[in-house]
């Protein structure tokens, strides 16, 4: 009995932990079109997710926890727009992200910028910012009532 229950808490944790990786999505018009059809903002996560630190440090505090997770999928499409050193990405993905890029002027990673359902940028946050998921959960909620 005591094994079972083992077994059943790691496949539910290991479950958990892929289901927080695959909400995350690369493509921006699917991205945008699930935000309208949810009433939801978009999350555009621009980051170096194998090589800059600030970045790594944000996803851990912020982005992973399960605190943002739970309010993420009721409010929020994630969209990871990743330009990595060392990860393989197809030449479609790599073009998409740098045009997003260029469109959306990004100077440095860590940057999150947020857009209404309709995809209007409605904030942005340009680096790393302290306080972990609930000043960044704070931050979204400033940004989805300033409109």
């Amino acid at each position: 009995m005591k094994k079972t229950l083992i077994t059943l808490l790691a496949a539910t944790l290991f479950w958990q932990v892929n289901a927080a990786e695959s909400i995350w999505l690369t493509d921006l018009p699917k991205a945008e079109a699930l935000a309208k059809a949810e009433n939801k903002i978009v999350l555009l996560d621009f980051t170096g997710s194998d090589w800059c630190g600030w970045c790594i440090k944000f996803k851990k505090e912020a982005l992973d926890t399960a605190e943002f997770q739970a309010y993420a999928a009721k409010n929020v499409v994630l969209v990871e727009l990743d330009y990595p050193r060392k990860i393989a990405q197809s030449a479609d993905l790599k073009q998409a992200n740098a045009a997003l890029k260029a469109k959306y002027k990004i100077e440095g990673f860590p940057t999150l910028v947020v857009l209404d359902k309709n995809g209007k940028e409605i904030g942005r946050q340009g680096g790393y910012e302290e306080g972990g998921a609930k000043a960044f959960i704070a931050k979204l909620e400033k940004f989805k009532n300033a409109k």
